[in-house]
């Protein structure tokens, strides 16, 4: 069940809840994520970063044994496809050609009107297509070597501009940053409650891994209804796999390592889907979809 993520967010902005969004880094967290969905009663996003999408295979491949691990695993739980910082208008296209059924353009290192100019055409484009579309206003910091740059707070007037390209949620960039935080994150909740308020969107939160428990709760309750996790993934995978190649008796067979790491990836998306309040939402999931499909 590939479906736009339009056909869920709403159901998540009406039922007070967050999507959870999940980074692809192999095939293995691949199946981690449908089965854990699919365990749970779940809806999901699978995301791959633009900038990784070649080192995995290509956007076809991806798209293909995404298809094909739902098939085999007999997964039955609505399940979204995404494009995380698409680069271009044109990688969105060749996205959604391959199967994708949900793209975001990242236009946050632009001027404001040619990121709602681009914006604009890749909307055009996806709503054909019927694959939704997310932007982002202001810009998510990133962290390289204990160095937090390239934060940009979403103004309130930017975000309205971006809600007339007829987005379906929108990635206000408020305080939050790619990769670890250096000290405690401190998020911008009057800002994010304007924007909220005004657009109507649903909002999305981008690096939220190691944001404290607080802060996501009050950032769903001011409107954030997709959260995305990566980095915490990524630790969890690298953490239990370094323990298990150490152990003494670890010998030469690949598997039981990788194992420990799929066990990792598991055990971390519950625990944000937990916290996310979305455990279990499949039914309600599944009834937005077949009311947006009339």
């Amino acid at each position: 069940m590939l479906v736009p993520a339009f056909k869920l967010i709403k159901a998540a902005q009406k039922n007070h809840y967050a999507l959870g969004h999940f980074n692809i880094n192999g095939l293995n967290w691949i199946t981690v994520y449908l089965q854990t969905a699919q365990e749970t009663n779940s809806p999901v996003i699978l995301a791959t970063s633009d900038r990784l999408v070649d080192q995995l295979g290509g956007f076809q491949y991806l798209a293909d044994v995404t298809q094909y691990f739902i098939r085999e695993l007999q997964i039955t739980v609505p399940v979204v496809l995404h494009l995380d910082h698409g680069t271009s208008v044109e990688h969105t296209k060749q996205a959604i050609a391959a199967g994708y059924t949900s793209v975001m353009f990242d236009g946050s290192k632009l001027p404001i009107a040619d990121n709602v100019r681009l914006t604009k055409e890749v909307v055009d484009y996806s709503h054909a297509h019927n694959v939704s579309v997310e932007a982002e206003v202001g810009a998510v910091g990133g962290n390289e070597n204990g160095i937090i740059s390239g934060i940009k707070y979403a103004s309130v007037e930017d975000a309205v501009q971006m809600k007339n390209t007829g987005i379906d949620f929108l990635a206000a960039a408020l305080g939050s940053v790619h990769g670890d935080y250096v000290g405690k994150p401190n998020l911008n909740f009057e800002r994010m409650q304007q924007i909220s308020q005004v657009t109507g969107l649903p909002l999305v939160l981008h690096g939220a891994s190691g944001i404290p428990d607080d802060q996501i709760q009050n950032a769903i309750k001011m409107g954030t209804n997709k959260i995305n996790i990566n980095t915490e993934i990524n630790y969890a995978w690298i953490n239990a796999v370094r323990e298990r190649i150490n152990r003494k008796d670890a010998g030469h067979e690949p598997l039981p390592m990788l194992e420990a790491g799929n066990e990792a990836i598991k055990q971390m998306m519950l625990q944000k889907m937990q916290q996310f309040h979305v455990l279990g939402k499949a039914k309600i999931a599944k009834d937005k979809v077949e009311e947006t499909s009339d």
